[in-house]
């Protein structure tokens, strides 16, 4: 089994699907969203089937498909469904994992769990990802100490969004962790310009490495 790599967020809506897809056709491995919310729409999973060059079977199934569009904890109450933690096992692959999260890094799964819990039961390297715009330093530093706070190790921050060098260096700085790149809005998001831009602004290596 290869190393996974757990893609969180400090928030929702930032475009941490979209980076997840763009990271695992970089890899060239698999992904998956263990729980999602919502499926009337585009499913994060139909995002990466999309836009990441990967095959469908790459792909790999949820092992929660909830129809509620709401934080999981809730989705799951109005549709009737218990998450067992024991089930969001991770699954074996013969190349890299990406595993999304949803949310933010304490977004609750149970009246009792947070997805946080879960990644630190898991102990795999993950990739916060964060937006360059206004209030990006407070969330991703608290973020941070939380990842921290629970030994998880942090293989560090992929930005999200326009560039913003002040609060990328000063993120990376004083939350004493590496900058892997910035992922730009694309005016055409379509799986050869979002493989262009991850190449242009990342290195597939860092993903590889050990945690600082």
């Amino acid at each position: 089994m290869t190393a996974p790599i757990v893609v969180a967020g400090t928030d929702t809506g930032i475009g941490k699907t979209v980076f997840a897809a763009a990271l695992a056709g970089a890899l060239d491995g698999y992904y998956c969203k263990p729980i999602q919310s919502g499926l009337e729409d585009e499913t994060d999973s139909d995002v990466v089937r999309r836009l990441s060059g990967l095959g469908a079977e790459r792909v790999l199934p949820e092992h929660y498909r909830l129809k509620t569009p709401a934080s999981p904890h809730l989705a799951a109450e109005i549709d009737g469904v218990t998450i067992d933690p024991e089930r969001l096992g991770i699954p074996s692959t013969s190349r890299p994992l990406v595993i999304e999260g949803a949310g933010g890094l304490l977004v609750p799964l149970t009246r009792e769990l947070t997805y946080i819990d879960v990644f630190a039961r898991w102990h795999a390297p993950l990739v916060l990802c964060a937006r360059t715009t206004l209030g990006t330093i407070n969330h991703t530093l608290l973020s941070i100490e939380a990842i921290r706070a629970r030994a998880i190790p942090l293989l560090g921050v992929a930005f999200i969004g326009d560039e913003n060098s002040d609060s990328e260096r000063t993120i990376v700085t004083l939350g004493r962790t590496r900058r892997l790149g910035r992922l730009p809005y694309l005016a055409s998001l379509a799986p050869d310009t979002l493989r262009a831009a991850f190449t242009a602004h990342f290195d597939v290596n860092d993903f590889l490495k050990d945690a600082p």
